[in-house]
């Protein structure tokens, strides 16, 4: 698999994710509201079938359907872009019983 597939793989793995995240808090303001996903959709002027799309997590969800929504329940939506936490570093075994642990600020060997 090239690198520009396992990018675009990437991708389309973390916009499902994203899509699910804004699903999953748009049910909870609904919860927390006291309101349908009928009331919503006569808010919105969509029908009820796309406000089950949305609500799925499997829509594309646009900017304008998040803001529609938002504007509909009288809530903001925000969008933040962080830095990704680095993962833990894993021992690599180099034999005679010691490890060496890699990270950014060092290279340090156990035993």
């Amino acid at each position: 698999m090239s690198f520009f597939a396992r990018s675009e793989s990437n991708v389309e793995l973390a916009g499902a994710q994203l899509a699910r995240q804004a699903s999953a808090s748009l049910a909870g303001l609904l919860a927390g509201l006291g309101t349908s996903r009928s009331d919503l959709a006569k808010a919105m002027g969509v029908s009820p079938g796309r406000i089950s799309q949305i609500m799925s997590g499997d829509a594309n969800l646009t900017m304008r359907t998040l803001a529609a929504a938002a504007e509909a329940l009288g809530a903001d939506v925000e969008i933040k872009f962080s830095p990704r936490r680095p993962q833990a570093a894993q021992p690599l075994p180099v034999g005679n019983g010691e490890s060496l642990s890699l990270r950014k600020d060092s290279v340090s060997s156990h035993r």
